[in-house]
């Protein structure tokens, strides 16, 4: 007897774990002597209800499309990559490179240049560890997270002492030159009749972005390769008895991961900075994991555990600049979401496998 039906896993239970989240965050808000309701509202209202803050939502979200999908395809081969936020470094420094040493004619044949580049930098940060589980047995979780303090350090020194303009103080690479720029949402659909998304971010990356959900949809569900990355999560034993390598597939699993990762390099230094800077991953890789939990580990949910984050992101800085709710509060609700989605998943998702049980006892 089927315990729960695949609807109620993939839309029931994340919806309930952020009902509960909701609730705990407004005790939080109510705590701190501010109105829920009313956070709520401002939340929404700088969010979702003008195109700025759609602009704003959607540049967030497609930096967490990017690592929610690293993160989802190293979990389809059993794998927990936490290094998405150093991998997502190292595609930015490919991005730059790309950028400043490449004369681009346009900034079509840039961005593709770039989307190499920034996979190519980010699958390469991702095959040490990959290589080290592997053939070394080294735990994917404990080198993925050194790595990530690695890739700090070396983008620093990157920054520091290779790519910062002479005379300049912020460790930073030069602007990128004008045929690089990518086309914001403001450039592509605002008219002088209708100024939409005046001054946000969001730029042409968010396509790319879609376009990589349909890849890993494409990948992990229509091609030989995807089931032998699904054969390996469920049962590294029968994956070897069916002929499938798990060194082969660990390495290639994580060479996809860290190439979607390192694409996040495309929206945050070419589409949003157009130079490279420090911190500008802003721990986008870390959330990945959380929008990689909620979505289930399929694309469309990531897709839209990844617009929820970016929501968050964006109604938070709203609050601060609003009301005298900090900005570190909203660090709190994504905690929840992350408690309740991953940590406490069993909490919300036992009592609704019996509830369904008893319904199809009565209906038997």
């Amino acid at each position: 007897m089927e315990r729960m039906p695949a609807w109620a896993d993939v839309v029931l239970i994340p919806l309930i774990s952020l009902l509960l989240a909701a609730i705990l965050s407004a005790l939080v808000i109510l705590a701190i002597g501010e109105n829920p309701v009313e956070a709520f509202n401002l939340m929404v209202e700088g969010a979702l209800m003008r195109s700025a803050g759609w602009g704003y939502t959607l540049y967030y979200a497609t930096n967490f499309i990017f690592t929610g999908l690293a993160v989802a395809v190293a979990f389809h081969a059993r794998m927990f990559n936490i290094g998405g936020e150093g991998q997502a470094m190292l595609g930015g420094l490919g991005v730059a490179l790309v950028s400043l040493y490449i004369p681009w004619p346009h900034w079509s044949l840039a961005l593709l240049g770039s989307c190499v580049g920034a996979a190519l930098f980010g699958a390469a940060w991702a095959f040490i560890p990959a290589y080290l589980q592997a053939k070394r047995g080294s735990h994917i979780v404990i080198t993925t997270i050194m790595f990530n303090f690695i890739a700090a350090a070396l983008l620093n020194y990157v920054l520091v002492s290779l790519l910062k303009p002479v005379g300049a103080m912020d460790p930073a690479s030069a602007n990128f030159p004008a045929a690089t720029h990518l086309p914001t949402f403001q450039d592509m659909f605002a008219t002088a009749e209708n100024p939409l998304f005046r001054g946000a971010p969001a730029n042409v990356t968010f396509f790319i972005a879609l376009a990589a959900c349909l890849f890993v949809w494409l990948l992990i569900w229509r091609t030989r390769l995807g089931y032998e990355i699904r054969a390996q999560g469920f049962s590294e034993s029968a994956a070897k008895y069916a002929g499938i390598s798990p060194a082969r597939i660990i390495v290639i699993a994580m060479l996809i991961s860290g190439a979607l990762a390192g694409m996040m390099g495309v929206n945050t230094a070419q589409g949003e900075a157009e130079r490279l800077v420090l911190n500008s991953t802003e721990g986008a890789g870390f959330i990945g994991i959380a929008v990689a939990l909620m979505g289930r580990n399929h694309p469309l949910g990531v897709l839209l555990a990844a617009i929820l984050f970016g929501f968050l992101y964006q109604g938070g800085a709203e609050l601060a600049l609003w009301t005298n709710i900090p900005r570190e509060l909203i660090v709190v609700i994504q905690a929840l979401v992350i408690l309740f989605t991953g940590a406490l998943d069993n909490m919300v998702r036992m009592p609704l496998e019996r509830i369904f049980m008893a319904l199809n006892r009565k209906g038997a």
